[in-house]
């Protein structure tokens, strides 16, 4: 493969609350965030699940999906992702099933088998966890292929309506080397939450495309790993954006998850050095600075990993700034793409 093979790039929101704010000031933001993404070029547009979260407000992704998409008009929308275990299978395949339908072609599933929450909070999920449950898994999914490309609805005793035969596209997302077997051994495409587990992304990478089995849903691997990129005007200005997002992952280790902070100077005397150990190893596969800073970064990815596609994670404090970032992002990925042309 070429050192410039191109790749696609896309958005990662968690919607997050910043202090002082609401989750409807969350969702204004994605908006915002989603309408500059289509105009862009952003490839797709993902929202994650998670429970319990104060500076999280996707825990509904799929209603957070449909806002966003009746408010754009051509931009690929999906989860980034749906945590299948907490869910029927049957409930999941409705709501991607209505989706399609009402802005079809424009629907992305991406599923994971995490909790996305606490164990107490499984329990107010109602999930249960067992040996049994987390072997259910695979299982589900391939019932929610099967409903998708079923051509025949007549054949169930129970079927999503929407859903059956709507093809809708499934991704499997993980962090591990589960998930990428899995994925493999499925033929689906694989987005690997490098964000903020990249311990073991080479080896997922590389035993997904050894392993990988076609199938009619994919012919050929298809990678996409997670990255946070913090841009600005200068390095200093995004290293300063940047601590929001230390800070958050700070508290959510020390078991006080909270909203997004605003940025400090130095965090110096925020995390001890077993933290900052900890947080700079979690969020290694970060790039933090100006444009140019970002164009390097986004090249060296991609020649050491020749991905598909680059999901971009920013918990940036103020709006305007994250916007901008995701400019800069993607001013970066089309000077990479006119050097591989």
């Amino acid at each position: 493969m070429s050192d410039n093979r191109p790749f696609k790039l896309s958005v990662l929101d968690l919607a997050p609350i910043p202090d002082a704010h609401t989750a409807r000031d969350a969702f204004k933001r994605s908006l915002a965030l989603a309408k500059f993404a289509e105009q862009a070029g952003f490839h797709r547009y993902w929202l994650a699940e998670h429970h319990n979260m104060p500076g999280i407000a996707s825990a509904a992704t799929s209603v957070l999906i449909g806002h966003l998409a009746a408010h754009t008009r051509t931009l690929r929308l999906g989860s980034g992702g749906i945590m299948l275990p907490n869910h029927s299978p049957l409930v999941i395949a409705e709501q991607f099933g209505t989706l399609e339908s009402l802005y079809p072609g424009r629907i992305d599933l991406g599923i994971g088998r995490a909790p996305g929450s606490d164990q107490t909070t499984m329990h107010a999920l109602r999930r249960h966890t067992s040996p049994q449950m987390e072997e259910r898994f695979p299982e589900d999914v391939r019932q929610l292929i099967t409903w998708f490309d079923a051509s025949d609805n007549g054949k169930f005793d129970v079927q999503p309506v929407p859903g059956v035969g709507l093809s809708v596209p499934v991704w499997l997302l993980g962090s591990s080397m589960y998930s990428a077997q899995l994925a493999a051994k499925l033929g689906l495409p694989f987005a690997f939450a490098s964000h903020f587990a990249p311990d073991v992304m080479s080896q997922a990478i590389a035993l997904y495309r050894e392993a990988f089995v076609p199938s009619a849903r994919l012919s050929q691997p298809y990678v996409m790993i997670g990255v946070n990129i913090i841009a600005a005007e200068s390095r200093a200005r995004a290293r300063f954006l940047f601590t929001s997002q230390q800070q958050q992952f700070i508290h959510l280790r020390r078991g006080v998850p909270g909203k997004l902070p605003e940025p400090v100077e130095t965090m110096d005397k925020i995390w001890t050095p077993a933290e900052k150990f900890g947080v700079e190893r979690a969020l290694s596969l970060s790039l933090v600075g100006d444009r140019a800073t970002i164009t390097h970064g986004l090249q060296t990815l991609q020649q050491q990993y020749q991905v598909d596609e680059i999901i971009v994670n920013g918990q940036i404090y103020d709006n305007d700034a994250r916007i901008y970032s995701y400019q800069l992002a993607m001013e970066a990925h089309q000077a990479l793409h006119r050097l591989s042309a």
